[in-house]
């Protein structure tokens, strides 16, 4: 449990909140929201101890321990990656420590055999004989081989840092576990397996995360950081999202009357919580929406960007062919060999692979920046293209503002361009930033912004999630699904794919697994994974 007493955190004359009175209790998943730069890593600081708040105290239940998910993946590089998971539970470590220096001593004395047994009884009690095996079991759910746990932290990629750190903070089942941005880096495998693990977590949590799906599926509470207050409402993310827009519209129409207005809310929580009910997620174990106060329901303050893809021209019949494209990575690694497909008329497919390169050279191949080491393609003759690469560091290299790096994309005037800026949230005198000090959220505005201008019939979309926050990752999931062209996308971004994709395929060394079904299926379908297998050549 978790108390916050009177909280205020303010950084010289900016005020992030104050007056914040909450207790987060076991059993209970909060989901953190909140614009970018709203405050919700500050919150989490604030909660750990690493930030003190400029006023109220934050206390813990008597004699229970917090974990928090490190960012700093360079701590621990001298340790091994086991040793680095053992340390997430310290108390227990101290002990382990201890125990190894006496029992390492030439010159043991009754008085150390004395202090021994104390820390046996102790190292027993918190299941210290399992701890290896216990982090072994983390290491590997996270995707981290056994090969690598007696490794030096040191010797992993970032990703596989990412993973250790994670089980670091998950082990020894802490009492209060703290999680900024758990799912980044982790494939949607590790992703599924870490919903799994914390929807049976039976203490407090608290998660910043831009992952809706992953939100929906861990949380019964969201924690929405607007304007300078924290308000907590029960439910999951879909919950508040879908409640606070159903607000908004009865707050516009002035003209439905108060009784009115409670019916309509009561048959939107009616229908949520039987829709809950059905699903698999932990919000319907814990019945999050049991005590729910309609009065609690109100209009979010949040800004969407308006994000809309027009088409200049309906597109023919035929739309890409691929014969038999062949790409390799410039370490040598093979990413996808003797790919063929045709992408009909309304299809919206969404690439897989086990490596994300294999999408990236994809992409790239199709759009002609890069070359195939074998096969082939060909666009139909009415097909024009807006493309959204993973990487756009060298569209940014400019002291070009805003209204004028735009510009070098269409034709029109100083208006128009600011009309565009302005729908992607960029106003007053933030259209004459210089583009090269832009975040990596605003960048992405940007070129979603570049790729509207083109009226194209197909959108291809590297990773387009990606810095994006969740109100602009939700107005461009809504937008997609109902844009009447052809969609080519990649995505970690379990809800995107699920409520855009209507075609599945997944590149691998041995050609392609094509399916036209629900991203929930294909991941869940035991047929699916024993064909995965033999098309990548290795265990799933």
């Amino acid at each position: 449990m978790i108390t916050l007493s009177n909280i205020a955190v303010q950084f010289g004359k900016r005020v992030l909140y104050k007056d914040v009175n909450m207790k987060f209790t076991n059993g209970n998943i909060y989901g953190v929201i909140g614009a970018n730069g709203a405050g919700k890593s500050t919150l989490l600081k604030a909660i750990s101890g690493e930030l003190e708040p400029s006023k109220g105290t934050v206390e813990l239940g008597p004699g229970e321990r917090l974990s928090v998910l490190s960012q700093d993946h360079f701590q621990y590089d001298q340790e091994t990656v086991l040793n680095t998971v053992l340390m997430g539970h310290t108390t227990m470590w101290e002990i382990m420590k201890e125990r190894e220096s006496l029992y390492s001593k030439s010159d043991f004395t009754d008085e150390d055999g004395i202090r021994v047994a104390e820390l046996e009884e102790k190292f027993a009690e918190m299941g210290g004989y399992e701890a290896e095996s216990d982090a072994a079991a983390l290491l590997s759910g996270l995707g981290i081989k056994e090969a690598k746990h007696y490794q030096f932290m040191g010797e992993l990629s970032g990703k596989e840092k990412v993973r250790v750190m994670l089980a670091k903070a998950l082990f020894g089942n802490p009492d209060n576990l703290l999680l900024d941005e758990p799912t980044n880096d982790l494939d949607l495998d590790t992703v599924q397996w870490l919903e799994q693990y914390l929807s049976e977590f039976e203490h407090t949590v608290l998660v910043v995360s831009h992952d809706r799906h992953f939100l929906d599926c861990v949380c019964t509470h969201t924690i929405d950081i607007d304007f300078g207050k924290i308000t907590m409402f029960a439910g999951n993310y879909s919950f508040w999202y879908q409640s606070s827009q159903l607000a908004l519209r009865q707050a516009q129409n002035q003209k439905a009357k108060a009784e009115e207005k409670k019916k309509e809310l009561e048959e939107f929580i009616r229908r949520f919580s039987a829709n809950v009910a059905k699903s698999k997620q932990t919000t319907s174990r814990k019945k999050m929406l049991e005590k729910l106060n309609i009065e609690e329901i109100k209009p979010s303050t949040r800004k969407y960007p308006g994000i809309i893809f027009q088409m200049d021209r309906e597109p023919g019949n035929q739309i890409l062919e691929v014969e038999g494209l062949k790409a390799v990575s410039e370490d040598g690694t093979l990413l996808f060999d003797n790919v063929s497909f045709t992408v009909e008329k309304g299809d919206k497919v969404v690439f897989l692979s086990r490596d994300p390169r294999a999408m990236t050279a994809l992409f790239e191949i199709i759009n002609g920046n890069r070359e195939a080491q074998a096969g082939k393609f060909s666009w139909g003759v009415t097909i024009t293209t807006a493309y959204l690469p993973l990487d756009n560091t060298e569209f940014f290299q400019s002291e070009l503002n805003l209204v004028d790096w735009l510009s070098q994309f269409g034709e029109g005037n100083e208006v128009y361009f600011k009309a565009f800026l302005g729908r992607m949230l960029f106003s007053g005198e933030e259209v004459l930033k210089k583009v090269n000090v832009l975040s990596g959220g605003e960048k992405m505005r940007c070129m979603i912004a570049r790729m509207q201008l083109k009226n194209a019939n197909c959108l291809i979309l590297d990773t387009p999630t990606n810095h994006l926050d969740l109100e602009s990752i939700q107005a461009f999931n809504n937008n997609l699904k109902l844009f009447k062209g052809n969609i080519l996308f990649s995505s970690h971004d379990h809800e995107f794919i699920e409520t855009v994709a209507t075609r599945i395929i997944e590149l691998t060394p041995n050609g392609t697994i094509d399916k036209l079904m629900e991203y929930d299926e294909y991941i869940s379908s035991e047929a699916i994974r024993e064909q995965k297998e033999k098309m990548y050549g290795t265990e799933n």
